[in-house]
């Protein structure tokens, strides 16, 4: 590895198993049987949902390795480096996990988190720190009506829409689809974030269809790493209430379910991908009633 700044640990435990990327280089090697186990590029699609994660690494760091030779759940320690200048070395699964639920982008790397974190304030001679009492589990809120499990509701906790995108996307199935307005939420079995309902970007109550439009956002946070664990597990509660869910994934972000569609940007064209998709999951019949260009 170049000579540089130290190169600090990733929090967290590594794996037994987890190797420097030249002795995984050279085990891939001898499995594979080849002087190039992965051409450059085998991994791109995948790595572009992470755009922050390719700003960080650098071949150079790696023993020459590309970013896209390497699997997203390869077992090989690599090394990163964020905009600041902190070196630091942690697993493909590792940085893609790391921003978890904080919204800036100093979650992409441990120097930066811990420099972000409050400092305890030690007074005097005192040096104890007492530890703080955990905090109870919050309770459920108690604004969600009481609605049988799949019922669509406009709900006092849903929030205002994330971007204009979205909003445009509302107006062009709006101007295509007749759909009840207003309604903002489905009410699902199990507790979801201290509610009992979810909250997706646009609902076609009609169809019991929920659409989810996902981008990585301005510091490429959203809908990553264990951002995505709670996009699955919304979708989860969606498809146990008796609806289904189509994703719009923009920024190259990966599907994650069967009826999810990868677009650049919302266009007319994107609209009629859309509504082919509804049709697959409720058939012509049903959706062909609702279109309002028939």
């Amino acid at each position: 590895m170049s000579e540089g700044p130290p190169v600090s640990e990733a929090a967290g435990t590594v794996p037994v198993m987890t190797e420097p990327v030249q002795a995984w280089w050279a085990r891939r090697q001898f499995s594979r049987d080849r002087e190039v186990p992965y051409a450059v590029g085998t991994y791109r699609a995948a790595w572009a949902a992470y755009p922050e994660l390719i700003r960080q690494y650098h071949p150079e760091l790696n023993h020459g390795i590309a970013l896209s030779q390497v699997p997203l759940g390869a077992d090989v320690l690599l090394c990163w480096e964020c905009r600041i200048g902190h070196r630091f070395a942690a697993t493909p699964t590792e940085q893609r996990e790391r921003p978890g639920r904080v919204r800036r982008q100093s979650a992409w790397c441990p120097d930066c988190s811990a420099l972000a974190r409050p400092q305890p304030v030690v007074l005097g001679e005192a040096r104890a720190i007492p530890r703080r009492p955990r905090t109870p589990a919050a309770p459920l809120c108690t604004r969600t009506p009481q609605l049988a499990t799949g019922t669509a509701f406009a709900s006092e906790c849903a929030p205002a829409p994330a971007s204009a995108a979205e909003a445009a996307l509302r107006a062009s199935l709006a101007a295509r689809i007749a759909f009840t307005p207003g309604l903002t939420a489905i009410k699902v079995a199990r507790p979801f974030f201290r509610h009992t309902e979810v909250w997706p970007d646009i609902i076609l109550p009609e169809l019991r269809i929920a659409l989810e439009y996902d981008t990585v956002g301005r510091h490429g946070l959203e809908h990553v790493g264990t951002r995505e664990k709670t996009d699955l597990r919304k979708d989860r509660a969606i498809r146990a209430a008796g609806w289904e869910v189509v994703r719009i994934r923009t920024g190259r972000l990966q599907p994650l379910g069967p009826h999810d569609l990868q677009m650049s940007s919302i266009s007319e064209r994107g609209v009629d991908r859309i509504v082919d998709a509804l049709r697959r999951i409720r058939g012509p019949l049903l959706v062909d009633a609702y279109l309002t260009d028939r």
